[in-house]
């Protein structure tokens, strides 16, 4: 019996199963035993193609939310992965994080998403990164796939394409200042938020701050952050754009 039979009920749960590590130990388990698992602590299950011809981009991503570095293997997923990592309903992200295998038919299927995100409320979420005009009918099917299997045991599934591109040019901006060593200022940091009580033009409000070179930073995470927020789809930030207190987020 293949997969889209068994994603309902207790059978899904040994229908489907997960390769992973776990605590620097590679395991292989049925979906019902291994769900619980912390996947975004691990390790990814399969290395990242770094050749020069190839058509992904691989590389290293620091993570604020996992105090490390996360990998990707295309500009996309790096895009992704930003947005993730500014979400403050996310608490813990993982590249690669297993591989998960089920039987179709007589077919054997297996797929490794490109991520598994913890949420704050403790649930899990595994996201797939593709472009719309990169779906073909077997990602289609092993997407499928996935999702009956993350809802047999509550997770969610998300498939993620091109995010806007206004939106994501200043939140790739923006997250140069993620890293909390730029918002130790906290006495900056509070002179801001009073600044920008009211909306205020960016620069202008910097200014009224003290040096620009010691008060953007600060500016610029805390709009990381959330805690300063500014219309980030509407155009690219520059010094005239409108910031405003938002309150303190995560």
């Amino acid at each position: 019996m293949g997969a889209p039979a068994l994603a309902c009920g207790d059978a899904a749960l040994s229908a489907f199963e997960l390769d992973f590590f776990d605590a620097g130990e590679r395991r292989r388990e049925p979906l019902g035993r291994a769900w619980s698992t912390r996947f975004e602590a691990g390790d990814p299950v399969r290395t990242f193609n770094w050749a020069k011809d190839t058509e992904g981009f691989a590389g290293w991503y620091y993570s604020v939310t996992a105090s490390g570095h996360v990998g990707y293997e295309s500009w996309l997923e790096r895009d992704r992965l930003i947005l993730m990592d500014r979400d403050p309903g996310i608490i813990g992200i993982a590249s690669q994080p297993f591989w998960l295998h089920w039987q179709e038919g007589k077919r054997l299927r297996r797929h490794a998403p490109d991520y598994f995100v913890r949420l704050a409320d403790g649930r899990g979420r595994v996201v797939d990164v593709r472009a719309g005009d990169r779906m073909d009918e077997a990602t289609r099917e092993l997407f499928a796939g996935t999702r009956m299997a993350c809802r047999a045991v509550g997770w969610e599934f998300s498939h993620v394409g091109v995010p806007d591109p206004v939106l994501m040019a200043n939140v790739r901006w923006l997250s140069r200042y993620r890293r909390r060593r730029c918002g130790r200022r906290t006495d900056v940091a509070e002179r801001l938020l009073d600044i920008f009580a009211e909306p205020t033009e960016l620069l202008a409000g910097a200014v009224q701050a003290g040096d620009r070179l010691l008060v953007l930073p600060v500016l610029f995470h805390l709009m990381w952050s959330g805690t300063l927020a500014a219309d980030l789809e509407g155009g690219l930030l520059q010094a005239e754009s409108p910031v405003w207190a938002e309150g303190r987020r995560g």
